[in-house]
């Protein structure tokens, strides 16, 4: 039998202690049988919590086989930096020479 995880040990004893105050409150029992009667019901019902916590899955060594990590996506080549600002400057150079070539020929649309 595995053992306890963390988390099954602290939802179980939460529950154990807070099933125990909340039953004993509400019951206002103060016979022996009666703390008793509690103390155990309160016990079995922590140790059903920790058992049903769910667990993290482990991969047992023959029961799954093993699936090939997928191929990583191809790497593009980027430009360097300086040759990116000189084509973005290219750019820019000839709109300005085609657009202060045109001058005041260029007219906004007119509207409705």
């Amino acid at each position: 039998m595995p053992r306890p995880t963390a988390a099954q040990l602290a939802y179980g004893s939460c529950t154990v202690i807070f099933s125990t105050l909340a039953m004993l409150l509400l019951s206002q029992t103060s016979s022996g049988l009666g703390i008793a009667v509690i103390t155990l019901s309160a016990l079995a019902l922590g140790l059903l919590v920790a058992v049903t916590v769910p667990l993290p899955k482990r991969v047992r060594s023959g029961s799954l086989a093993a699936v090939p990590a997928p191929a990583p996506a191809p790497v593009q080549e980027r430009v360097p930096a300086q040759r990116e600002t000189a084509s973005v400057a290219a750019s820019l150079s000839s709109l300005s020479s085609v657009s202060s070539a045109s001058g005041s020929a260029v007219r906004e649309p007119a509207g409705p």
